[in-house]
């Protein structure tokens, strides 16, 4: 059986990394084409067999812009940072009534404080909270919240078990 020193020596604080596009005039003209495309799919009717469909160039253009969107993703990798830094965090931005931390302030600290990758500080957090939507604010306080959160359960996936049993290789 292992020791504790054993233990500690082996132990290394959790990290997730997730992408956030950073780009939201790609993410709108998107949906702009999303909405044109099944428009153009309901009200479309060919006036001879020539005519090429109209939405073939909204899909077109669609899938270019899904590849400018992967480019403007960029990765920001979170890391755990440690029990007391946790706990101070939290008792520096209390909630009201029944929450446990103050909803405004705490997602910026503990995303400021947990993302090592790009490392920021509480004003840039802030300030990039002015350049990207809700969401990809939400992507970024999740995997800050769930390094911070999460068990330690080691995942398992269906996917690729049943690829590597189809490659004949163990699951």
């Amino acid at each position: 059986m292992a020791s504790i020193e054993d233990i500690l020596a082996e132990a290394t604080p959790r990290e997730r990394t997730v992408k956030v596009c950073i780009r939201g005039d790609l993410a709108g003209r998107m949906e702009e084409l999303q909405d044109a495309l099944a428009q153009t799919s309901t009200d479309w009717e060919p006036s001879d067999l020539s005519e090429v469909h109209p939405g073939r160039a909204i899909a077109e253009e669609m899938k270019a812009l899904r590849e400018q969107m992967k480019g403007a993703e960029r990765p920001f990798t979170l890391r755990y940072i440690g029990d007391k830094a946790y706990s101070d965090l939290m008792a520096a931005h209390p909630g009201e009534d029944d929450q446990a931390f103050n909803s405004e302030t705490f997602p910026r600290a503990l995303i400021a404080a947990s993302c090592v990758d790009p490392a920021m500080t509480e004003e840039q957090a802030t300030q990039l909270f002015e350049k990207i939507n809700e969401g990809e604010i939400k992507k970024l306080f999740d995997a800050a919240w769930d390094v911070h959160n999460s068990s330690d359960m080691i995942p398992f996936s269906l996917a690729a078990s049943a690829l590597l049993a189809a490659l004949g290789g163990e699951n």
